[in-house]
């Protein structure tokens, strides 16, 4: 499809006249076009079509209905039907009353256009682009972070499942493309096993039987890339997405031993990174969080929280289930520079909060990152020792520590952790702690002779200085309690918009649905304000009520 830019224009006189009547006092789509105007223009879109080509529906429109549809919690035929039949959907699209709207599948055809240039930022940026021309938000105050996991579209399976389903997509998929080659070469019972979905059949309570059956899915799934990958199979048939996701399940999953397939051993299996977990949906993970086991994604969820302003969802941000929270402060600050949005204070749980997310947010960003932080090291934490880092005197100009009875350490050497970042490794002398009547309280190990200390760099090791001392104050614990706030901005994503299931298959699809998720809350919220919708208070259970005051 082509599109010819056109300007948005007004709305039609006659669709004003009806509007007005029906809503007297209006309501979000007509408030929102009357306040904010038309958010989305057609040059905002103009790289997702083609010059030539069938016309297509207006882009700029389309976004609007995306997000509206994300109000309303709607499906793609409720949303299409929407935009022929309702006049207050007429008015925010700014369109005449016999305009006969459009096919549902044009939204998903157009979603797609917006997955494929990672164009959902744009609608979110448009919305706050509106917002900040009428006030409702400016960079430079307060912000809070939260993630929650998002499940996968696709079902979540036990092993057994998962690996009998990769074959079965497998097989289907050559079935389609090269049937009569697949009729000469396939077993009898793989018609009897695959023909059907898997969940259908009922495997053996027994595990030694389950182990047999698991034995012989992986020895049929070897079998069947054994024939794929020799010469006189067609080449066409190694491309096939669902011959490439057989081949990776069964190396993370099965292994020969001695020429028979077995399963491999937990600690043989790749990360849960890289570990697919249904043939379904290939860019699910899964993950733990506490007493939370899913498969899929997560999301993270950043808004405005100053007193007397609207809170507004400023960035949204989706990964793979399994990528911790405390890498994502700079992906979100970076987020947040480029909407020139970044907020004065930011507020976050432990997740977030280390040395080097406080360090870099100060240094990167200017933004003062406030989240609780854990204790100074694992073994001061759980009392076995009784100097902690905090003990220790440190001269970084000339490079050593001195612990608190005076000695001076001797080694000072910069190194990469575990997780591959900068720290720097002291140590003291064997000679000096061995003769130390107080060795046994500052080293945690029975046997260990001197004591070695883990340090951050200066500017994150002072950061961090900074921050314990700060939040030992009652001030700062009281101000933290701003932070709780962005649980209900997640559970009305949850409520009203289904944010913790996604709707599609694949990260790319599902950060857009989150997007879409963080306008429609916008504009959820815009409207309340302009209407003087007071927010809603924490709710209190009768029984919590009556407990008597500390």
């Amino acid at each position: 499809m082509s599109m010819q830019p056109r300007e948005a224009g007004e709305v039609p006189l006659e669709t004003v006249r009806v509007a007005r009547a029906a809503f007297p006092r209006g309501n979000l789509a007509i408030r929102v076009r009357d306040e904010l105007g038309a958010l989305f223009t057609d040059e905002q879109f103009a790289g997702l079509f083609a010059v030539r080509g069938k016309p297509a529906w207006s882009p700029g429109r389309l976004a609007m209905v995306l997000v509206l549809q994300f109000v309303e919690g709607l499906t793609d035929r409720q949303a299409a039907e929407a935009v022929r039949a309702r006049i207050d959907w007429k008015f925010a699209l700014g369109l005449e009353l016999t305009d006969p709207g459009f096919d549902f599948s044009v939204l998903s055809e157009f979603r797609d256009r917006l997955v494929g240039e990672d164009a959902g930022r744009c609608v979110l940026d448009a919305i706050l682009v509106a917002a900040r021309e009428r006030g409702l938000v400016t960079a430079g105050g307060k912000a809070r972070t939260d993630s929650t996991h998002v499940l996968s579209s696709a079902r979540e399976l036990n092993w057994l499942e998962m690996v009998g389903e990769t074959l079965r997509a497998a097989l289907n998929a050559v079935a389609q493309v090269e049937p009569d080659w697949l009729r000469a070469r396939a077993l009898p019972e793989w018609f009897t096993h695959y023909a059907t979905r898997i969940e259908d059949s009922r495997f053996p309570k027994a595990r030694t039987k389950r182990v047999e059956v698991g034995r012989r899915i992986g020895a049929d799934g070897m079998r069947l890339l054994r024939m794929i990958w020799t010469d006189d199979a067609p080449v066409t048939l190694r491309v096939l997405p669902e011959v490439e996701v057989l081949r990776q399940v069964w190396v993370q999953q099965f292994h020969l031993v001695e020429g028979e397939v077995e399963r491999r051993d937990p600690k043989d299996r790749p990360p849960g990174a890289k570990r697919l977990v249904t043939p379904y949906d290939v860019e699910a993970r899964g993950s733990v969080k506490r007493d939370t086991v899913w498969d899929g994604y997560k999301v993270h969820l950043t808004e405005t929280c100053e007193a007397d302003t609207v809170h507004l969802v400023t960035n949204v941000t989706t990964t793979v289930a399994t990528v911790p929270d405390d890498r994502m402060a700079a992906v979100v600050h970076a987020g947040l520079a480029a909407r020139g949005l970044l907020p004065g204070e930011h507020w976050v749980d432990a997740g977030y909060a280390n040395s080097s997310a406080l360090a870099a947010a100060g240094i990167d960003h200017g933004v003062a990152l406030h989240g609780p932080l854990r204790p100074v090291t694992v073994a001061q934490a759980r009392g076995e020792g009784t100097y902690g880092q905090d003990a220790f005197t440190i001269d970084w100009d000339n490079q050593h520590v001195t612990c608190p009875n005076g000695i001076t350490s001797t080694q000072w050497h910069r190194r990469r952790s575990e997780e591959q970042l900068p720290v720097i490794r002291v140590r003291f002398s064997p000679a000096d702690c061995r003769t130390c009547p107080r060795l046994r309280d500052c080293v945690s190990s029975p046997k260990a002779q001197r004591r070695e200390i883990t340090l951050r760099p200066r500017h994150e090791y002072e950061a961090l200085h900074q921050a314990r001392q700060l939040q030992a104050t009652d001030e700062w614990k009281d101000r933290y309690k701003i932070r709780a706030g962005v649980e209900g901005t997640i559970s009305q994503g949850v409520q009203a918009c289904g944010l913790r299931r996604s709707r599609y298959r694949g990260l790319g699809k599902t950060s857009l649905q989150h997007q879409l998720t963080g306008a429609a809350i916008n504009l959820i919220r815009i409207n309340a304000w302009l209407s003087d919708k007071p927010r809603a208070r924490t709710r209190t259970s009768p029984l919590t009520a009556l407990r008597p005051a500390a």
